[in-house]
Protein backbone atom coordinates (compact mmCIF):
# COMPACT_ATOMS: atom_id res chain seq x y z
CA UNK A 1 0.00 0.00 0.00
CA UNK A 2 1.20 3.44 -0.98
CA UNK A 3 0.46 6.40 0.67
CA UNK A 4 0.41 10.05 -0.68
CA UNK A 5 -0.53 13.15 0.95
CA UNK A 6 -1.59 15.97 -1.37
CA UNK A 7 -1.78 19.61 -0.36
CA UNK A 8 -5.33 19.18 -0.81
CA UNK A 9 -8.46 17.67 -1.25
CA UNK A 10 -8.79 19.27 -5.18
CA UNK A 11 -4.93 17.90 -5.33
CA UNK A 12 -5.89 14.57 -4.74
CA UNK A 13 -9.09 14.66 -6.64
CA UNK A 14 -6.92 15.35 -9.80
CA UNK A 15 -4.01 12.98 -9.25
CA UNK A 16 -6.96 10.03 -8.47
CA UNK A 17 -8.16 11.29 -11.87
CA UNK A 18 -4.97 11.19 -13.56
CA UNK A 19 -4.58 7.52 -12.73
CA UNK A 20 -8.31 6.57 -13.79
CA UNK A 21 -7.69 8.43 -17.32
CA UNK A 22 -4.46 6.72 -17.79
CA UNK A 23 -6.13 3.70 -17.11
CA UNK A 24 -8.11 4.30 -19.37
CA UNK A 25 -5.88 5.57 -22.29
CA UNK A 26 -4.11 1.92 -22.13
CA UNK A 27 -6.63 0.19 -22.19
CA UNK A 28 -10.00 1.74 -23.81
CA UNK A 29 -12.66 -1.21 -22.61
CA UNK A 30 -11.11 -0.85 -19.25
CA UNK A 31 -13.58 -2.17 -16.27
CA UNK A 32 -14.20 0.33 -13.51
CA UNK A 33 -15.00 -0.22 -9.72
CA UNK A 34 -16.88 2.62 -9.08
CA UNK A 35 -17.88 4.54 -5.43
CA UNK A 36 -19.83 7.38 -4.27
CA UNK A 37 -20.09 9.51 -1.85
CA UNK A 38 -18.23 12.99 -0.88
CA UNK A 39 -14.90 11.38 -1.49
CA UNK A 40 -14.34 10.93 -5.45
CA UNK A 41 -16.80 14.17 -6.31
CA UNK A 42 -13.62 15.92 -7.60
CA UNK A 43 -12.33 13.18 -9.41
CA UNK A 44 -15.49 13.28 -11.45
CA UNK A 45 -15.38 16.55 -12.34
CA UNK A 46 -12.18 16.29 -13.79
CA UNK A 47 -12.81 13.10 -15.69
CA UNK A 48 -15.50 14.88 -17.18
CA UNK A 49 -13.83 17.99 -18.16
CA UNK A 50 -10.77 15.56 -19.48
CA UNK A 51 -13.90 13.71 -21.42
CA UNK A 52 -15.69 16.87 -22.85
CA UNK A 53 -11.95 18.12 -24.21
CA UNK A 54 -11.76 15.14 -26.07
CA UNK A 55 -9.04 13.84 -23.75
CA UNK A 56 -10.00 10.24 -22.71
CA UNK A 57 -12.88 8.25 -23.91
CA UNK A 58 -15.78 6.52 -22.11
CA UNK A 59 -17.32 4.58 -25.21
CA UNK A 60 -16.04 1.59 -24.40
CA UNK A 61 -15.95 1.23 -20.76
CA UNK A 62 -17.92 -1.02 -17.90
CA UNK A 63 -18.73 0.16 -14.83
CA UNK A 64 -19.47 -1.80 -11.78
CA UNK A 65 -20.46 0.09 -8.45
CA UNK A 66 -19.58 -1.04 -4.73
CA UNK A 67 -23.42 -0.60 -3.08
CA UNK A 68 -26.97 1.02 -2.95
CA UNK A 69 -29.32 1.85 -0.56
CA UNK A 70 -32.15 -1.14 -0.15
CA UNK A 71 -35.13 0.29 -1.38
CA UNK A 72 -33.57 2.89 -3.27
CA UNK A 73 -34.40 2.97 -6.77
CA UNK A 74 -32.41 4.67 -10.32
CA UNK A 75 -34.79 7.91 -10.12
CA UNK A 76 -34.55 8.76 -6.06
CA UNK A 77 -32.62 11.69 -6.02
CA UNK A 78 -30.50 9.94 -2.75
CA UNK A 79 -29.97 6.50 -4.15
CA UNK A 80 -26.32 5.66 -6.29
CA UNK A 81 -27.55 4.98 -9.48
CA UNK A 82 -28.77 8.74 -9.35
CA UNK A 83 -26.06 10.02 -7.93
CA UNK A 84 -23.63 8.45 -10.56
CA UNK A 85 -25.34 10.01 -13.51
CA UNK A 86 -25.93 13.29 -11.84
CA UNK A 87 -21.99 13.37 -11.26
CA UNK A 88 -20.51 10.74 -14.58
CA UNK A 89 -22.40 8.97 -16.55
CA UNK A 90 -24.62 12.50 -17.92
CA UNK A 91 -21.69 13.52 -19.16
CA UNK A 92 -19.51 11.43 -20.61
CA UNK A 93 -19.96 9.56 -23.89
CA UNK A 94 -20.45 6.14 -21.81
CA UNK A 95 -23.12 3.74 -22.74
CA UNK A 96 -25.52 3.20 -19.66
CA UNK A 97 -26.39 -0.24 -20.59
CA UNK A 98 -22.44 -0.76 -19.79
CA UNK A 99 -23.02 0.65 -16.09
CA UNK A 100 -23.94 -1.39 -13.22
CA UNK A 101 -25.11 -0.94 -9.51
CA UNK A 102 -26.55 -3.16 -7.20
CA UNK A 103 -30.51 -3.02 -8.03
CA UNK A 104 -31.73 -1.40 -4.59
CA UNK A 105 -35.83 -1.99 -5.35
CA UNK A 106 -34.74 -5.60 -5.66
CA UNK A 107 -36.60 -6.95 -1.77
CA UNK A 108 -35.51 -10.41 -1.84
CA UNK A 109 -31.83 -9.93 -0.63
CA UNK A 110 -30.75 -13.32 -1.03
CA UNK A 111 -31.80 -12.79 -4.79
CA UNK A 112 -30.22 -8.88 -5.02
CA UNK A 113 -26.56 -10.08 -4.05
CA UNK A 114 -26.62 -13.08 -6.16
CA UNK A 115 -27.80 -11.64 -9.51
CA UNK A 116 -24.73 -9.06 -8.80
CA UNK A 117 -22.36 -11.41 -7.66
CA UNK A 118 -23.80 -13.25 -10.93
CA UNK A 119 -23.29 -9.72 -12.85
CA UNK A 120 -19.27 -8.96 -11.63
CA UNK A 121 -18.34 -12.99 -12.90
CA UNK A 122 -19.57 -11.90 -16.25
CA UNK A 123 -18.16 -8.29 -16.77
CA UNK A 124 -14.94 -9.39 -15.22
CA UNK A 125 -12.46 -7.95 -12.62
CA UNK A 126 -11.89 -4.46 -12.12
CA UNK A 127 -9.17 -3.20 -13.53
CA UNK A 128 -9.10 -0.40 -11.43
CA UNK A 129 -11.69 -0.05 -7.82
CA UNK A 130 -11.92 3.11 -6.48
CA UNK A 131 -12.84 3.67 -2.72
CA UNK A 132 -13.65 5.85 -0.55
CA UNK A 133 -13.35 5.67 3.07
CA UNK A 134 -15.58 5.60 6.33
CA UNK A 135 -14.68 7.22 9.86
CA UNK A 136 -15.12 3.71 10.95
CA UNK A 137 -13.00 1.56 8.29
CA UNK A 138 -15.66 1.03 6.18
CA UNK A 139 -15.30 0.51 2.62
CA UNK A 140 -18.25 0.14 0.17
CA UNK A 141 -20.89 -0.66 3.29
CA UNK A 142 -19.14 -3.15 4.62
CA UNK A 143 -18.97 -2.28 8.21
CA UNK A 144 -17.19 -3.22 11.17
CA UNK A 145 -18.18 -6.93 12.07
CA UNK A 146 -16.50 -10.57 13.34
CA UNK A 147 -15.71 -11.68 9.95
CA UNK A 148 -15.06 -10.64 6.48
CA UNK A 149 -18.35 -10.42 4.09
CA UNK A 150 -16.61 -12.06 0.92
CA UNK A 151 -19.85 -11.93 -1.69
CA UNK A 152 -22.68 -9.16 -2.10
CA UNK A 153 -24.58 -8.91 0.77
CA UNK A 154 -27.37 -6.92 2.58
CA UNK A 155 -25.51 -4.79 5.41
CA UNK A 156 -27.31 -3.12 8.78
CA UNK A 157 -25.55 0.40 8.81
CA UNK A 158 -23.63 1.45 11.42
CA UNK A 159 -25.56 4.38 13.53
CA UNK A 160 -22.39 5.90 12.76
CA UNK A 161 -22.43 5.69 9.00
CA UNK A 162 -26.49 6.53 9.30
CA UNK A 163 -25.33 10.02 11.08
CA UNK A 164 -22.11 10.49 8.47
CA UNK A 165 -25.19 10.24 5.56
CA UNK A 166 -28.05 12.04 7.11
CA UNK A 167 -26.12 15.30 5.95
CA UNK A 168 -27.43 14.09 2.01
CA UNK A 169 -31.34 13.21 3.44
CA UNK A 170 -33.75 15.71 4.62
CA UNK A 171 -34.11 14.22 7.99
CA UNK A 172 -31.23 11.04 9.49
CA UNK A 173 -34.98 9.65 9.80
CA UNK A 174 -35.03 9.50 5.88
CA UNK A 175 -31.52 7.40 6.01
CA UNK A 176 -31.77 3.79 4.43
CA UNK A 177 -30.56 1.38 7.45
CA UNK A 178 -29.66 -1.22 4.80
CA UNK A 179 -27.63 -1.36 2.07
CA UNK A 180 -26.28 -4.36 -0.53
CA UNK A 181 -22.56 -3.83 -0.61
CA UNK A 182 -19.95 -6.11 -3.15
CA UNK A 183 -18.05 -8.00 -0.29
CA UNK A 184 -14.39 -7.64 0.70
CA UNK A 185 -13.61 -10.48 -1.93
CA UNK A 186 -15.13 -8.43 -4.74
CA UNK A 187 -13.04 -5.30 -3.82
CA UNK A 188 -10.09 -7.29 -3.63
CA UNK A 189 -10.64 -8.97 -7.06
CA UNK A 190 -9.76 -5.62 -8.99
CA UNK A 191 -6.30 -5.26 -10.39
CA UNK A 192 -5.67 -1.98 -8.47
CA UNK A 193 -7.41 0.00 -6.10
CA UNK A 194 -7.60 3.53 -5.78
CA UNK A 195 -8.60 5.15 -2.54
CA UNK A 196 -9.62 8.94 -1.78
CA UNK A 197 -9.59 10.06 2.10
CA UNK A 198 -9.97 13.48 3.05
CA UNK A 199 -10.88 14.97 6.45
CA UNK A 200 -9.80 14.88 9.97
CA UNK A 201 -12.39 12.81 10.31
CA UNK A 202 -11.44 10.02 8.45
CA UNK A 203 -7.64 10.41 10.03
CA UNK A 204 -7.82 7.59 12.11
CA UNK A 205 -9.54 5.23 9.98
CA UNK A 206 -6.48 5.60 7.52
CA UNK A 207 -4.04 5.23 10.11
CA UNK A 208 -5.62 1.45 10.81
CA UNK A 209 -6.01 0.32 7.38
CA UNK A 210 -2.74 1.62 6.80
CA UNK A 211 -0.71 0.34 9.70
CA UNK A 212 -3.28 -1.09 12.36
CA UNK A 213 -3.83 -5.19 12.36
CA UNK A 214 -5.95 -6.60 9.68
CA UNK A 215 -9.50 -7.37 11.26
CA UNK A 216 -13.02 -6.99 10.20
CA UNK A 217 -13.49 -4.70 12.66
CA UNK A 218 -11.55 -2.30 10.44
CA UNK A 219 -13.23 -3.95 6.94
CA UNK A 220 -10.72 -0.91 5.39
CA UNK A 221 -8.25 -2.98 6.66
CA UNK A 222 -8.38 -6.05 4.41
CA UNK A 223 -6.68 -3.68 1.78
CA UNK A 224 -3.16 -4.66 2.80
CA UNK A 225 -3.48 -8.00 1.40
CA UNK A 226 -3.89 -6.33 -1.94
CA UNK A 227 -0.38 -5.99 -3.66
CA UNK A 228 -1.35 -2.55 -5.68
CA UNK A 229 -3.06 -0.01 -3.31
CA UNK A 230 -2.46 3.49 -3.96
CA UNK A 231 -3.97 5.72 -1.38
CA UNK A 232 -4.58 9.52 -1.81
CA UNK A 233 -4.97 11.87 1.42
CA UNK A 234 -5.50 15.21 1.97
CA UNK A 235 -3.13 16.88 4.99
CA UNK A 236 -5.98 16.62 7.47
CA UNK A 237 -6.77 13.13 6.44
CA UNK A 238 -2.84 12.17 7.19
CA UNK A 239 -2.92 13.76 10.34
CA UNK A 240 -2.64 10.71 12.76
CA UNK A 241 -0.25 9.03 10.35
CA UNK A 242 2.10 12.19 10.56
CA UNK A 243 1.25 12.32 14.47
CA UNK A 244 2.76 8.36 15.02
CA UNK A 245 5.37 9.51 12.88
CA UNK A 246 4.82 7.64 9.66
Amino acid sequence: MVVYEGKSYEEISERAAQIVASELIVKPNAVLGLATGSSPVGMYKQLVKWNQEGKIDFSGVTTVNLDEYKGLGPDDDQGYRYFMNENLFDHVNINKEHTYVPNGLEPDSDKACREYDELLSRVGRQDIQVLGLGGNGHIGFNEPDTKFCKGTHCVRLAESTIKANARFFNSPEDVPTEAYSMGIKGILAARKILVIVSGAQKAQALYDIAYGPITPGVPGSALQLHDQVIVLADPEAMSVIRSKGR
